[in-house]
């Protein structure tokens, strides 16, 4: 019997380590920029404006991407619609590394931003409705490893080919294909949502499913919840805006805002413009590799949320987040104020407001988003509060540079801080505490 527990739990694992295959590349595509960008903004005389330009033009095809997710998913399943975004990252790859002109670029960019707006969708909703609810939080919060993980490999790629000239920027981009071909194998050998099956008249298929993934018992238990759910509810979009649905929509999409409006991704994908410029005195090579400190930061902090999430709950290990985000963005700006800004010193506080992110608010806000929505809305839900967060994320990106002009480093990373106050009172005073409980018993509690 233990034994036949082990197996069952392991193919959890690695049907949520497929579906992780989008994490890492969502974060290798997000973060390749970081190191290329200042190669690429020589090689192609960009300005302040077309910096913002090559580096937002990612993010708006991700939230082009998410915003059509939830409608694909619901109607042709959450397999295929991944498979589609595997062949979407590999074109992106090689699109990004041949272009001649700032247009060219854009556009490879945004064929790899619908790819990670359709993962970004996908990945945590297949992995939370796959996983047996006492390790549903680690395996969603797994994907959120694989997206750190895939900023660390983009960074240290970044740092190894900075050695390599001007035109390095072109195998940054490139080596992504490798990931996106891995990604596209493995999706055909993992087996479609149980949930989505149930909806489209494959109980059989679905209690096989269930059966693999929870054994016998549960998942005879885990089809009649589904089942249930399912007979309640209309599917319909309105249905998110109505009285009962609107509290957990605003919280995922308060949420999603601000895991973004925090700043996090002013490091992710400007650091190495932030240690070249703003600190200065850094040559290309050790501005890249001060991200790849980072980046080790952000994965070793990461695999500490996976055990946290579940002994802690996510209420807790949020707030705890925020708190310190806070905290190291005060600390930042006031270090922005000194001249020379000292080098060290704002490494060893970025390093703290990564991994303050990385514990908590990183994996935290996309296990809960998961997590609060009846089954056949679930991923038109999950859409527009991940379109949101592109959208916030778009915000942050395309104004960062353009921020600091305004009101220089320091007071850019005040007004992040203040974002983190903010996010740190909702989360302790709105957000539900969803730890240990299924996803029917999360429903019937709106």
């Amino acid at each position: 019997m233990r034994a036949k527990r082990r197996s069952t739990t392991r193919y959890a694992y690695l049907i949520a380590a497929v579906a992780a295959i989008a994490g890492l590349l969502f974060g290798f595509d997000t973060a390749v920029i970081n190191g290329a960008l200042i190669f690429l903004r020589a090689d192609l005389g960009l300005t302040t404006g077309g910096t913002e330009v090559a580096t937002s033009s990612l993010l708006v095809g991700c939230a082009l991407g998410a915003a059509a997710a939830g409608w694909l998913t619901d109607r042709l399943g959450r397999r295929r619609i991944l498979i589609v975004s595997a062949l979407l990252f590999a074109a992106s790859a090689v699109g990004a590394a041949v272009p001649r002109t700032l247009a060219e670029f854009v556009a490879a960019r945004l064929a790899g931003g619908l790819a990670i707006g359709v993962g970004s969708v996908l990945a945590p909703l297949y992995i939370a409705e796959m996983s047996p609810r006492a390790i549903r939080g680690r395996l969603v919060a797994l994907n959120q490893m694989a997206i750190v993980t895939g900023i660390l490999l983009a960074y240290f790629v970044n740092w190894l080919l900075s050695f390599a000239g001007p035109s390095s920027w072109r195998f940054m981009f490139a080596s992504a294909a490798v990931p996106s071909a891995v990604f596209f194998v493995a999706l055909l050998f993992v087996p479609e949502s149980p949930r989505f099956l149930v909806e489209t008249g494959r109980e059989q298929d679905a209690l096989g499913v269930l059966t693999r993934v929870g054994g016998e018992a549960a998942a005879r238990a885990e089809l009649a919840e589904i089942r249930d759910a399912i007979a309640r509810e209309g599917g319909r979009v309105r249905e998110l805006f109505g009285r009962r649905l609107r509290r957990p929509l605003a919280i995922a999409v308060f949420l999603a805002v601000f895991q973004q409006v925090t700043g996090i991704n002013t490091v992710i994908y400007y650091g190495s413009l932030i240690f070249k410029e703003q600190v200065g005195g850094q040559s290309d090579s050790t501005a890249i590799g001060a991200n790849v400190i980072v980046g080790c930061t952000n994965l070793v902090m990461t695999i500490l949320a996976l055990w946290l999430i579940e002994r802690l709950g996510r209420r807790p290990l949020m707030m705890l987040a925020s708190g310190g985000m806070a905290a190291a963005l005060l600390a930042l700006g006031l270090l922005f104020r000194l001249q020379p800004p000292p080098g060290l010193a704002i490494l060893l506080v970025i390093l703290v407001y990564v991994a303050s992110f990385s514990v908590g608010l990183g994996p935290g806000v996309w296990v809960v988003i998961s997590e609060l929505f009846p089954t056949r809305i679930r991923g038109r839900a999950m859409s527009i509060a991940t379109l949101c967060l592109w959208l916030a994320c778009i915000l942050v990106t395309a104004t960062f540079l353009s921020l600091v002009e305004a009101v220089g480093s320091s007071g850019a990373f005040w007004v992040y801080a203040a974002m983190s106050v903010v996010n740190l009172l909702f989360i302790a005073r709105v957000m539900p505490e969803t730890k240990g409980r299924s996803l029917e018993e999360i429903e019937r509690s709106w």
